[in-house]
């Protein structure tokens, strides 16, 4: 076995205690009081002082600082407000659960740091360690940047793991260079009608009939506005209105998601739901007020850090451990977002993607599912490849 893959190995029962006690205790966006406590509490156990970045992230550095290059390896720590259905026996309690992994992603960060501070004599950079909260959110990356977390960093790395997947556990997926995660919009469409006594609608403007034709118009604009080659989603979530069957309300909501990779094609959908919107509703004789909120842009990755990244691991790793992202997603891209993209809009950076369970072996739930359960086996390979990469990339510099 490879020496570093062979360290993390021998770490794997402390990687699986990690997990399990972040596992017990999930808390959500950016206030993570308990859950930056416990990391803080086994960073300094390390020998290592973090340092609080915005409202709930920390940083640390390790190394010998004599050369003036920094690689930041981040990890997100923020849960999501679902209820655990799980049957294992550290199944979290409250309304609130790990379904994104974001658990093993922190444990393996941890391991990392471990690794890294045994050879911090022979790192003549610095390698930072980011953990961020707020990632489900989106908020974490931008409080964390605007904070000073990329102050100094030269490029970055981060790791998130699959369950329910068409391959086996234990494999790195690879993207390709350029965009890999869809950026993230949300937007809230209110209705002003007319409400009035549902036997005489002529009377009304009825919202919920503008609400049902503004559905259908939006879904024209992936068919006959945005080309079949540009990938993009457009999903209302959410309809609203009314309270009782014989009357018109006065207003109605639409709530929905967008999802794009071409920022071309981002602005223009946003153009055109306000301008839908507003249209269907007056033709109806009533109002539309559209609010668009920007999440986060699209993770894009950059080709020189893939190849650092793709060298590092073949020389950890057999290659038989290594997939390209074309085997998860068809076209290499992935229509769910990450806010690590970010941190790729400001430094060179590379995201990894490592396999946590097949779908065929009792893993079967995805992300964001109540019933979702992770294999833990996967954790030493994610610490491996966090150290494989700062080192390979530190010996190019």
């Amino acid at each position: 076995m490879d020496a570093i893959v062979e360290k993390a190995a021998s770490i794997q029962e402390n990687l699986v205690n990690h997990r399990r006690t972040l596992h017990q205790m999930p808390e959500l966006d950016l206030s993570l009081p308990r859950t930056r406590a416990y990391v803080t509490e086994q960073l300094r156990a390390l020998g290592l002082e973090p340092v609080a970045v915005g409202e709930g992230g920390l940083s640390v550095t390790i190394g010998r600082g004599e050369i003036d290059r920094t690689v930041l390896l981040r990890a997100d720590m923020d849960a999501l407000p679902i209820i655990e259905e799980t049957a294992v026996p550290f199944k979290a309690r409250g309304d609130a659960m790990h379904a994104c992994g974001h658990d093993l992603h922190t444990a393996m960060l941890l391991g990392a740091a471990g690794l890294l501070m045994e050879m911090a004599g022979d790192i003549p950079g610095t390698v930072k360690l980011m953990f961020q909260p707020g990632e489900e959110t989106l908020r974490g990356a931008r409080d964390m940047i605007e904070n000073g977390i990329l102050e100094g960093v030269d490029a970055a790395m981060m790791i998130h793991v699959f369950t329910g997947v068409p391959a086996p556990s234990g494999l790195f997926i690879l993207p390709e260079a350029g965009p890999t995660t869809a950026a993230s919009d949300w937007f809230e469409i209110l209705i002003q009608g007319k409400g009035g006594h549902g036997a005489m609608p002529e009377n009304t403007v009825d919202p919920l009939n503008i609400a049902a034709h503004t559905h259908i118009s939006l879904q024209g604009l992936n068919s006959r506005e945005i080309a079949a080659t540009d990938p993009a989603v457009i999903t209302i979530g959410r309809m609203a209105g009314g309270s009782t069957s014989n009357v018109i309300p006065d207003t109605a909501l639409l709530q929905g998601t967008v999802r794009t990779f071409d920022e071309t094609t981002r602005d223009f959908i946003e153009e055109r739901i306000t301008a839908i919107a507003r249209g269907v509703a007056t033709s109806f004789r009533g109002e539309a007020e559209v609010t668009y909120r920007r999440g986060c842009p699209s993770v894009v990755t950059d080709s020189d850090t893939l190849e650092i990244l793709r060298d590092a691991l073949s020389r950890h790793f057999d290659d038989t451990s290594l997939l390209d992202f074309s085997s998860l997603s068809k076209g290499g891209k992935l229509m769910g977002s990450e806010d690590f993209s970010f941190v790729t809009k400001a430094v060179p950076s590379v995201m990894l993607g490592l396999t946590a369970g097949n779908s065929e072996e009792g893993y079967a739930f995805p992300h964001h599912h109540p019933k979702t359960v992770f294999d833990e086996s996967c954790l030493y390979l994610g610490t491996a490849a966090y150290v494989g990469f700062a080192l390979e990339w530190m010996s190019r510099q």
